[in-house]
């Protein structure tokens, strides 16, 4: 994912490790931002690498060195991959692997998620383009 991000401009990645001002949850993960300044910006990511569970979601980990792929893709692209509406329509379960699903806390704001992408490897890299457009023009409509 890191490769892939690599080639677009403007791309802040986060890597919270021990040591830092980062909370603890966060120490592993992988967290990018829009940010032509090279600071991070007010709100969320628009995509995130997390190696563990988070308090307030469903447990997705089974196994040791699993990870899972956060995309704000939007309500559009959402409903293009998925099929419905994000809050619409059921899915599958939060450990489903390989498996473009909504994000289980975030797919109603247009998130969606894989555990241990392989086989959709193609679908997230085009994914992540969609996802840090969506991040460029929101940067851009608030510094105009």
């Amino acid at each position: 994912m890191v490769a892939v991000l690599s080639r677009y401009d403007d791309v802040l990645v986060l890597r919270p490790t021990g040591g830092d001002d980062f909370p603890e949850i966060a120490w592993g993960d992988a967290f990018f931002y829009f940010s032509p300044d090279g600071q991070v910006p007010p709100g969320q990511p628009f995509a995130t690498v997390v190696t563990k569970d988070y308090p307030h979601e469903p447990a997705w980990r089974t196994r040791a060195g699993d990870l899972r792929v956060n995309l704000h893709v939007g309500t559009a692209a959402f409903a293009d991959l998925l099929g419905h509406a994000p809050g619409e329509g059921s899915g599958p379960e939060p450990t489903a692997v390989d498996v473009v699903m909504a994000h289980p806390v975030y797919g109603e704001l247009g998130w969606i998620c894989v555990v241990n992408p392989e086989r959709t490897s193609p679908v997230v890299a085009d994914q992540l383009l969609v996802a840090y457009q969506g991040a460029r023009r929101r940067h851009e409509r608030r510094h105009r």
